[in-house]
């Protein structure tokens, strides 16, 4: 059953998906889900809508039976709490078998492994979108979750470039399938099913390689401005081609330059503004 505190209801409080990014908890969307999941609780009621307002300094919440913490601030105007909070931005070049979360029950390495003692000790960052732990590439970390937001809502499309091996030689009636888009249908935790179009901004042949011994394969070229969850290999899939290796080169305008795999980079004010274009454009 769907509930919401009296608080939750009281709309001059915070968006409680946006006062769960402000703790670092994660992206906005993702939050979004963990709350629509059932797994959110204010004041000991689970909340499962949206909207969904509280008071960080009075209310309440849990994520999965645990108590959060809210930053001071969370319930300042964005104008003053952007002024009052500095925010950091690290550039990830993730490697394959990390996974894109801040917490893992099972123990595997992820992508917080990847960052230096003292920042994972005194920033609360977060991964802004995903990538999945066979696929590798650029990734970006922050605790600014209206940035964050603004990264990866299909409203602001900001183009994600992806570079992919595929088995076999793929044909041109195979790209053009992939231009005009598909429906991909996604099971949710309480059982259902919910279907959403995916088409790709561009896909291009970069090279084909015909090898007797490895087995023919082709590089692509994939511009992405929504992303569902491994959405890339699933259409791939659907017309036929199975993908091998799957690459992120670029977010926006950021682009590795010399970031190897499993190397970080802090970003500077020049590079945030850039992305800040990006979402502006």
């Amino acid at each position: 059953m769907k509930t919401q505190s009296p608080a939750a209801r009281n709309p001059s409080g915070v968006r409680l998906q946006k006062a769960m990014a402000d703790a670092g908890i994660g992206a906005r969307r993702d939050c979004e889900d963990m709350i629509t999941a059932g797994r959110v609780r204010v004041n000991g009621k689970v909340v499962t809508s949206l909207p969904c307002f509280i008071d960080p300094e009075a209310d309440t919440v849990e994520l999965d039976g645990e108590a959060l913490r809210f930053p001071e601030g969370v319930h300042a105007s964005a104008t003053a709490k952007t002024a009052a909070r500095s925010y950091t931005y690290v550039l990830i070049n993730k490697p394959k078998g990390v996974i894109t979360t801040t917490r893992d029950p099972e123990g595997r390495r992820n992508v917080l492994d990847l960052l230096p003692p003292a920042m994972r000790k005194d920033e609360r960052l977060y991964p802004v979108g995903r990538l999945d732990g066979d696929s590798t590439g650029l990734l970006l970390l922050t605790n600014d979750g209206d940035l964050a937001f603004q990264l990866t809502h299909p409203k602001f499309g900001v183009a994600k470039e992806y570079r992919v091996v595929c088995a076999g030689l793929a044909a041109d009636e195979q790209l053009q399938a992939l231009k005009r888009g598909m429906y991909l249908v996604t099971p949710a935790s309480d059982g259902t099913k919910t279907s959403k179009r995916a088409s790709m901004e561009s896909v291009r042949i970069l090279k084909r390689f015909v090898d007797r011994n490895r087995g023919d394969r082709t590089l692509l070229s994939v511009t992405l401005r929504e992303g569902q969850n491994r959405e890339i290999r699933r259409m791939l899939a659907r017309v036929g081609l199975k993908v091998r290796e799957l690459e992120r080169v670029a977010i926006g305008p950021l682009r590795a330059g010399g970031l190897k795999p499993g190397q970080v980079k802090l970003l500077g004010k020049k590079d945030v503004e850039k992305l800040r274009s990006a979402v502006l454009g």
